[in-house]
């Protein structure tokens, strides 16, 4: 245990002088599943608790081929360029089939990839959403102690990912693309209300006018929903991420709901909330760990799960007796 103890301090200290080296590790470390390893995770995030929360945290989001990852490099970019460190996390639950949405995609963020100030990171290999969401978190908070002031959360926009980037995030941005007459096809009332700015991608050359057109369709759509605070009101914005054009105005926008939060109060609930809500998704995760993984638990889950199936016991009682068995 002193090892370990004096392991983590040594982590600890490397990733506040800024290295890039401990902060893969340290990501690494949480990302195990071993028992020491999470130990010394939860002591090494403890540790470094003071040196959070500083960031500057955006969600992002869109369906597949509107350039999410062309979108992340210019911006990450132009953020290097302002004078930021930019770390780019993923939260992908289908990434044990898929590899990993950032993993498949990083060759198209050729730029940001090489380049000493940022740090990219795809979602772990395996795993449930509330455990991968669990896990960004805490690579977050590393990043933030590292010394990254902006730190970029991707989604693959799947249903509760997109809940679960929001819930870890102050800025949520939703990507969408230029249409042709079925301009309001990708919006989904969920989705929506969690976005606090909508960016049509792509335009320039002829795309220009389809974008304008239906970044007025998505403004008159926005109208018909309550905004997700009465303090700020989703704009809607074009940009090209191939050329750069409107990526400084996104990125102003985003400067812009901050300092109406912080100025609201809202700022400040919002974190609190999320710190919550990450209690909660850490609990539940550490429950449904110990039923997989506690071998006395475990026969007896594998023996309700074949009365609940044989129709012998309801699934509401077994559901009863396996919450007992965690007392």
């Amino acid at each position: 245990m002193i090892s370990q103890r004096t392991d983590t301090t040594s982590l600890a200290n490397a990733l506040r002088a800024g290295s890039r080296a401990a902060l893969a590790r340290a990501i690494t470390l949480v990302e195990s599943r071993r028992a020491d390893h999470q130990a010394a995770a939860r002591e090494l995030v403890q540790a470094l608790l003071p040196q959070t929360g500083s960031a500057i945290r955006v969600g992002i989001t869109g369906s597949p081929g509107v350039g999410k990852s062309t979108t992340i490099d210019a911006l990450g970019m132009y953020l290097v360029g302002q004078g930021h460190k930019v770390a780019v996390l993923a939260v992908d639950p289908s990434s044990a089939r898929t590899g990993g949405s950032i993993l498949g995609d990083k060759t198209r963020m050729a730029r940001l990839s090489h380049c000493e100030q940022a740090f990219i990171r795809p979602s772990p290999s395996s795993g449930t959403l509330g455990g991968v969401a669990a896990k960004t978190r805490e690579a977050m908070l590393l990043c933030e102690a590292t010394g990254f002031d902006v730190i970029l959360v991707e989604t693959v926009g799947i249903g509760q990912s997109e809940t679960a980037v929001c819930d870890m995030t102050d800025f949520f941005l939703a990507l969408m693309l230029p249409g042709g007459g079925d301009e309001l096809q990708g919006i989904k009332k969920g989705l929506v209300e969690l976005a606090d700015m909508i960016a049509i991608n792509k335009a320039d050359g002829d795309n220009i006018k389809r974008a304008n057109i239906t970044a007025a369709d998505y403004r008159g759509a926005l109208h018909l929903l309550s905004p997700r605070s009465e303090h700020w009101h989703p704009p809607v914005v074009t940009y090209s991420a191939i050329s750069g054009t409107g990526i400084a105005e996104l990125w102003q926008k985003v400067l812009d709901h901050r300092k109406a939060m912080i100025a609201s109060g809202e700022f400040a609930s919002r974190r609190r909330e999320q710190q919550v809500k990450w209690m909660w998704t850490m609990l539940e995760q550490r429950l449904m760990a110990r039923l997989r993984t506690d071998p006395s638990i475990r026969t007896k889950v594998k023996k309700l799960e074949t009365e609940v199936a044989e129709g012998r016991v309801t699934p509401a009682l077994a559901a009863e007796q396996l919450a007992e068995l965690l007392n």
